[in-house]
C-alpha cells in the first residue's frame, strides 16, 4: 500500500508542544522531589539555586504539570479509550517486545501500551497533585492536621515512584521503537513506520485521504464498554 505526501502526521504543533511542557515539569519535579526526599540527594537542590529555592520551586512547577497534564488528556482521551484491538494486542506483548511485529494485531493511532502510560499519569498526576496541596505549608498546612500530612506525604511518595517507573518505560518504549522520537520533536511519520506499528490508523487515514493526526471521518472501534 501506498500513500501520497511522503510523511504522514502525528502530532500537531500545540499537542507535541503540550507533550515537552509536560515532560519538561516532570523531570524538574523529579530532581527537585528526589533533592528534599533523602539527605544524599540535596545536592541535587543546586539545580535550583539551594535547598530553600528548591522547596518553594517544587509546587509550582507540580501547578503547572497538572495544568498541562490536562491539556493532554483533553486532547488525547478520545483515542486512547480502550478496545478490544489492545486486548489482542495485550496478548501479543512478547512479540512486541522482540520488536517482532509480524503477527501482531494491528491497532488504531495509539496501541495497550501507550494507553497505560496515558490513563496510569492520568491517575498519578492528580494524586500527585491533590496529596502536594495537603503538603505545601505556605498556603495549605493551616488547613489541615499534622497525620493528615503525614498520611499525604506517604501518599506522594508512593505516587511519586509509581509516576517514575511509569516514565521510564514511556521513554524506554519511545527510544526502542525506532520513529518514535522523530514524531515527538517533529511531528511526522513515514508511511511505512504507521502502516507497521498502527495499521488501522493508517488505512482510517488512507481511507479518507487524510494526511494526519487523525482521519476526516472517524471509523473509531466500539469499545468494550460499549458491548458492541
Amino acid at each position: 500500500m501506498t500513500y501520497p505526501g511522503g510523511t504522514i502526521i502525528r502530532y500537531s504543533a500545540a499537542s507535541r508542544i503540550n507533550h515537552w511542557i509536560t515532560g519538561g515539569c516532570f523531570v524538574l519535579l523529579v530532581l527537585s522531589g528526589l533533592a528534599m526526599f533523602h539527605p544524599m540527594l540535596f545536592f541535587l537542590s543546586n539545580l535550583f539555586g539551594g535547598g530553600q529555592w528548591t522547596r518553594a520551586a517544587h509546587p509550582w512547577i507540580g501547578v503547572v504539570l497538572f495544568i498541562s497534564y490536562t491539556g493532554l488528556i483533553i486532547q488525547f482521551w478520545r483515542d486512547e479509550m480502550w478496545t478490544r484491538d489492545d486486548l489482542a494486542w495485550t496478548g501479543a506483548i512478547t512479540r512486541v517486545l522482540v520488536n517482532e511485529e509480524d503477527g501482531v494485531p494491528e491497532v488504531a493511532r495509539f496501541n495497550a501500551g501507550q494507553k497505560f502510560v496515558f490513563w496510569a499519569m492520568a491517575l498519578l498526576v492528580p494524586v500527585l497533585f491533590f496529596s502536594g496541596l495537603v503538603i505545601w505549608e505556605v498556603y495549605f498546612s493551616s488547613y489541615t492536621t499534622i497525620e493528615q500530612q503525614r498520611i499525604a506525604v506517604l501518599i506522594h511518595s508512593l505516587a511519586a515512584i509509581g509516576a517514575i517507573i511509569v516514565w521510564i518505560i514511556h521513554v524506554y518504549a519511545g527510544l526502542w521503537i525506532r520513529g518514535s522520537m522523530r514524531a515527538m520533536t517533529h511531528g511526522y511519520v513515514t508511511p511505512g513506520w504507521a502502516y507497521r506499528h498502527h495499521r488501522k490508523w493508517f488505512t482510517r487515514l488512507a481511507e479518507t485521504g487524510s494526511k494526519g493526526p487523525v482521519p476526516r471521518v472517524s471509523h473509531d472501534t466500539p469499545s468494550i464498554r460499549s458491548g458492541s
